[in-house]
């Protein structure tokens, strides 16, 4: 296309009357016709604006955007035990749990429990829930793990979610609020699932929030409860073997000695430690034990 010069403009601006008279002519058709294409135009518009509303990718929220969990009244009786008597013991071949004497059964508990299967979410419950301490678990996950129907099934159990890279204010809030409330909360220290037979970093998160929780409400005694799962196959294939130890508990108190940083870096080193010793104990114990059925 060639540039339009100086020239030709100057040309183009002598024949004002045509010109005049077309854009005259212009005019009063837009005029008329404005009111037929904006009489057109709002219900498309509107439209755009309800089919938004159903995107399967709604706008993102904010970081801090409110944070809650809740326990169904109906959901909670029916998927536990389905899961301890039935779907446990159809997959796994042998499930042994050791340690269960460790488990406060009162007071705000933290469960540290190593990651190494989406198996553990059942696994868990199963050694520590309601037919073991006479309560429920709540449960911190990654945020990926909310979606769909899992996602579905634990926010209804006493789930929610967490941005493991950029936590939220309103999940840690949450979390906090849960333990002052005294209930037991399941953080997976390690952030993320790792297949491998060891004790990976651990997520300082953890310990950040146990004294800060512990810091807002003096006195009331929060506890960490290291948890080791150990599968005889990484990839948990059906007729999977697993062992299943608790050990005792750390008294997040014992930290509190007014240098934040500090107090959370000791408490993530001895929950580590914890961790490993209990990681060096399943390795020199095979997991084929008797499976071992529920308390109620």
């Amino acid at each position: 296309m060639e540039a339009v010069s100086e020239d030709s403009l100057s040309e183009l601006m002598d024949e004002s009357t045509p010109i005049q008279a077309d854009v005259t002519r212009l005019e009063r058709v837009r005029q008329a016709t404005q009111p037929i294409v904006a009489r057109l135009v709002r219900p498309i518009l509107a439209s755009r604006n309800w089919l938004s509303q159903l995107s399967l990718h709604p706008p993102r929220t904010v970081r801090n955007a409110t944070v809650s969990s809740r326990l169904s009244p109906w959901l909670a009786p029916i998927v536990y035990p389905l899961g301890h008597r039935i779907v446990l013991p159809a997959y796994f071949s042998h499930i042994k749990v050791v340690g269960q004497e460790h488990l406060p059964t009162t007071g705000p508990v933290i469960l540290a429990p190593t990651h190494r299967s989406r198996w553990d979410a059942i696994l868990v419950p199963f050694a520590a829930g309601k037919h073991v301490t006479g309560r429920h678990l709540r449960f911190m996950v990654t945020a990926d793990e909310v979606t769909g129907v899992q996602g579905w099934f634990i926010r209804r159990l006493g789930g929610f979610p967490i941005d493991t890279k950029r936590p939220g204010i309103s999940s840690l809030r949450h979390g906090i609020d849960l333990l002052e409330a005294g209930e037991m909360l399941v953080i997976f220290p390690e952030g993320n699932i790792f297949r491998d037979p060891y004790i990976n970093p651990l997520k300082p998160g953890l310990a950040r929030l146990a004294l800060q929780a512990e810091t807002l409400k003096p006195g009331s005694q929060i506890q960490i409860v290291p948890m080791h799962l150990q599968y005889s196959d990484p990839q948990v294939p059906c007729r999977t073997a697993v062992r299943i130890e608790i050990g005792p508990p750390l008294s997040v108190s014992q930290y509190m000695t007014g240098h934040s940083k500090q107090d959370a870096r000791s408490l993530t080193a001895d929950l580590t430690q914890a961790l490993q010793t209990l990681n060096d104990r399943a390795l020199g114990s095979a997991p084929e034990a008797a499976y071992t059925a529920p308390q109620h």
